[in-house]
């Protein structure tokens, strides 16, 4: 697991409150590995933020929907381009893309190309719960000191196919091989649950609260 960063240079998180999402749990994670966090809507403490994490669970359209009423979609999408440390986790990953067909269709924040589409699972079970295989295609910091593969922990029924292939991290198979880690640029996302994933969670959320570090140091 990443270091933890010294407490005088503990970055601040901005957990994106807009009630979808395992929040207390994400929010319990950053803080065990050295985060200090706020769970917010309001647009300044997004502003300020040393990096944002993104969570989401349910329905990528209505998920849209609140985003773009609350105006975070345009927040998220300035703080980004500012080079700010952004993490999507699981539904919150999905929104990263530009589209999804789940529910007849919507689009997404668009920080990274492709579009999210519902496991070809093969006579599986939807949706995929529970753990499984992470295998990682490259090393990076957010995947430093983590075992490959690396175990970690899903819920999801849809997945991302992103259009850069430079932008998968890992990839995991259920019925099929889809991409559940992405890293490009200052956009990070895992389709996991990381706050549920137990030690391999929490360092990938101590590899990101590292790069957000970085942002202050």
């Amino acid at each position: 697991m990443a270091t933890t960063p010294a407490p005088d240079a503990a970055p601040t998180i901005a957990i994106v409150d807009y009630g979808m999402g395992n929040r207390r749990s994400v929010e319990k994670s950053l803080q065990r590995v050295g985060a200090r966090t706020v769970m917010t809507r309001d647009p300044e403490a997004l502003q300020a933020a040393d990096g944002l994490l993104l969570p989401g669970v349910g329905a990528f359209p209505a998920a849209m929907r609140t985003i773009r009423e609350l105006d975070l979609d345009v927040v998220l999408r300035e703080r980004a381009a500012a080079g700010i440390p952004l993490f999507g986790s699981c539904m919150g990953m999905q929104l990263l893309f530009e589209e999804s067909e789940e529910h007849g269709g919507a689009e997404g924040l668009g920080l990274l190309r492709g579009s999210v589409r519902r496991l070809q699972a093969g006579g599986l079970n939807l949706p995929h719960i529970g753990w499984n295989e992470v295998r990682w295609l490259r090393e990076h910091p957010l995947n430093e000191g983590l075992p490959d593969p690396t175990h970690l922990y899903h819920v999801h029924t849809f997945a991302p196919h992103p259009t850069d292939e430079d932008a998968v991290l890992g990839v995991a198979e259920y019925g099929e091989t889809f991409a559940t880690v992405v890293a490009q640029g200052n956009i990070y996302g895992a389709q996991s649950h990381p706050e549920k994933s137990s030690t391999h969670g929490l360092g990938l959320l101590a590899n990101f609260t590292k790069r957000c570090a970085q942002v202050i140091a």
